[in-house]
């Protein structure tokens, strides 16, 4: 085992996908996540770039190995590339006693679709089904059909990918389907509508919710250093939006801080009820939480108090990027804690 520097400070470092002229090329300076090792700098811990693809995994290990703590930024599924080495790579360092954010353990637990029928019961949860087969969706998904709108969705997956809104017409045994990450929707049998979706079964399960009609109001995401708001981001998405009208007020994901007032009963649900339920329904210890995750919201029903309700849409855990302007902070203050605390 390649031994660790001595130093008074603690050292991490911030592991990315890049190419080999990227990892030779790369500083904190031309870093994309310049403001974390900013932040990390100023409490103290010493930050370093560590570039991954799999064509030079062992020289990252040995990297990783001499550092007290890797924080991780690499998309499930990008460029075609899924995590499997590299989960293997950061199980195998953790291992030796380096701690890892997100730990992919922690990632399959509260990092993939599933989450979303485990915590269903949830004061975030709605009516959400899980199909581990093809064969379950294809005996289940009709009658879930006959109730109204669902919305597909891979468990592993990101940008949309494997994510459709699904619908039955009034007067045909056809399916109009809309594909996340295109403009238009479709209309399919239900067997070309599972043919579709056969890969999402090789690598996962589906996860099967009703469909929000306030979808079209916009997403809240709720930004979260370990068990802590780091901030949040609000914007109007085409993404399973049919109206043309209200695709077009669609726009860039506006930031906003911890102490926002529009936010500050969903922060409250976030910090004082809903971190902790979700910890103890997927046993995950408070101190393993990701140094930075985020949880997207849609507007639920409007509850007797006149209160917006909120459900939850998705959890991002693997590659949570770009953050609020006070993340940063908040990120460097989880980490300085779990470090402190672990050695």
């Amino acid at each position: 085992m390649t031994g660790r520097q001595s130093s008074s400070l603690h050292s991490v470092a911030i592991l990315s996908r890049g190419d080999a002229a990227t990892r030779r090329d790369a500083t904190p300076q031309n870093s994309r996540f310049v403001h974390v090792f900013e932040a990390l700098a100023a409490v103290g811990i010493e930050a370093r770039p560590a570039i991954y693809d799999e064509s030079f995994a062992e020289e990252v290990r040995e990297q990783l190995l001499a550092v007290d703590g890797v924080l991780v930024w690499v998309n499930p599924i990008q460029d075609g590339r899924n995590r499997a080495s590299l989960d293997a790579l950061l199980r195998d360092v953790s291992a030796r006693g380096v701690w890892v954010s997100t730990h992919p353990d922690v990632t399959l637990k509260m990092g993939t679709k599933e989450v979303l029928h485990r915590t269903r019961s949830m004061g975030w949860g709605c009516d959400t089904a899980l199909y581990r087969t093809a064969e379950a969706m294809r005996a289940e998904l009709p009658a879930r059909l006959a109730t109204g709108p669902r919305v597909i969705k891979r468990s592993r997956g990101n940008g949309g990918q494997g994510v459709w809104k699904v619908e039955s017409l009034p007067t045909s045994s056809m399916l109009r389907v809309l594909d996340a990450t295109k403009d238009a929707s479709e209309e399919l049998t239900l067997e070309d509508f599972l043919r579709r979706c056969a890969d999402y079964f090789e690598t996962g399960s589906v996860i099967d919710q009703a469909f929000q009609p306030r979808l079209s109001e916009g997403v809240v995401r709720c930004y979260m250093a370990g068990d802590r708001c780091a901030g949040f981001g609000h914007h109007k998405v085409k993404a399973l939006v049919d109206s043309p009208a209200a695709r077009s007020e669609a726009g860039p994901r506006l930031y906003a801080s911890n102490t926002d007032l529009r936010f500050q009963r969903l922060r409250r649900l976030m910090e004082d009820e809903w971190t902790p339920q979700l910890t103890s329904l997927l046993d995950i210890p408070g101190h393993d939480l990701p140094m930075i995750w985020d949880a997207d919201f849609m507007l639920g029903p409007v509850q007797p108090d006149e209160a917006d309700s909120y459900v939850l849409g998705e959890i991002n855990v693997s590659s949570v990027f770009p953050v609020p302007d006070e993340a940063p902070a908040e990120i460097a203050r989880w980490v300085v804690d779990r470090l402190q605390r672990r050695f």
